[in-house]
Parts: C-alpha cells; structure tokens; sequence
C-alpha cells in the first residue's frame, strides 16, 4: 500500500510537476513556499485538476489522464485539513463536527462523534461558535471533521502555520496520536524543517 504520484500541474502560468512512490505513512511534502505543494495536494483531493500523470493510494486509482479516470472529491476517501481551518462560521463545534460525519457513506464511518470528541479533547466546545475558538482550538475541530468523513486518508496543508509555539506542540501531539494510535496515512504539506523532521517517516522534496 503507498502513495503513488506522478503528475505535472499547470497553474497560474507556472509547471509543477511531482513523482515519487511513498509507503502510507506520514508522508511530508517539503520545500518553500510558492513550490506547488498545496497544488499537489489539491490534485490528490480532487480539487485540481493535472495537466497529465497518475495518482493512486493503495490500491485505488484516483485520476489517470490516459485512462480518462478522474474521481470526483467525494469518492476519494480522504479528509482534508486546510491551513485556515475553514470552518463554517454559521455552525457550532457540534454542527462542523456533524457537517464531515453526515458527508461520509454509513458504510465508510470508522469514528463516532463522541469517539472524535474524546480523542480531541473538545468536548467543552461543542456549543461554541468558530469565531470564540482560539487557533489551536479551531484545528482540532477541523481535523475532527476531516476524521468524521470516515476517510481513508487524511490531507493536511500547513496546519501548524499559523499557531503560536504552544498551540504548535498541542496540534502536533494531536498529528503523531493520529499517526501512532489511528495509523492513519497522512500527506503533509509543510516548509518547516524541524516540524518534517519530528513527523514525517518519509520527506518528499518539492520544489527544491
């Protein structure tokens, strides 16, 4: 089972291209900003489109060019956590919980609000509204809603960026609990040595 990509993107007059072969693990897409990581992401998502290539995680293909295969983000399997969270501001913590859970097929749903709660530790959040959360508070109930999807895997971009250094070590306790504990894969978008260093089992080098 592994991550497998090879792909060329065309955005914003820029090429971006990215091949490489990964076990399912957590898997770090490293390099700058500007390199066309969250790109890639997008592309595994479905978000975006590529120019030409193959995507396939485990055994499922998820966009070939030349056999016109081309799953929509919903068949995908994955759960993604944006950088800014993106959380629905007109829903509680309850209600963007239940937002990813009701999104994912019955047969597809591993993880039960309440098992999504106690595992975040958010469970004095629930009636609160995104914009009383902190930033740290925000993104573990963005990664509870991405887990709720039932996904297969999860797509995370820079979800540490923009937390202070004690936010930072409380979210990447959540990410290695989620590596460790669930042995969920991860693609992770990151520009942060260290942050690739602590998580990732294997680094793929973007743009660089």
């Amino acid at each position: 089972m592994s991550f497998e990509i090879d792909i060329a993107i065309e955005r914003d007059a820029a090429r971006i291209a990215a091949s490489f072969t990964a076990p399912e693990k957590l898997v770090a897409l490293f390099g700058p900003s500007g390199a066309g990581k969250t790109s890639v992401l997008d592309a595994v998502a479905g978000l975006l489109r590529p120019a030409r290539g193959r995507i396939a995680v485990g055994d499922t293909v998820l966009f070939d060019g030349e056999a016109r295969i081309d799953l929509p983000p919903e068949r995908r399997g994955c759960g993604y956590v944006f950088q800014d969270g993106r959380l629905f501001p007109h829903r509680n913590v309850r209600d963007n919980l239940l937002y990813g859970w009701r999104l994912a097929p019955e047969k597809r749903r591993w993880m039960a609000l309440e098992e999504a709660v106690d595992f975040l530790g958010i469970g004095h959040l629930l009636a609160r509204m995104p914009r009383t959360l902190s930033g740290g508070e925000a993104q573990r109930v963005a990664i509870g809603r991405a887990l709720l999807r039932g996904p297969g895997f999860l797509l995370m971009d820079e979800p540490l960026s923009s937390l202070d250094a004690a936010r930072r070590e409380e979210i990447m306790q959540v990410i290695e609990r989620i590596r460790d504990e669930l042995r969920l894969p991860i693609l992770y978008v990151s520009h942060d040595r260290a942050e690739v260093e602590r998580l990732a089992d294997v680094v793929i080098p973007i743009g660089s």
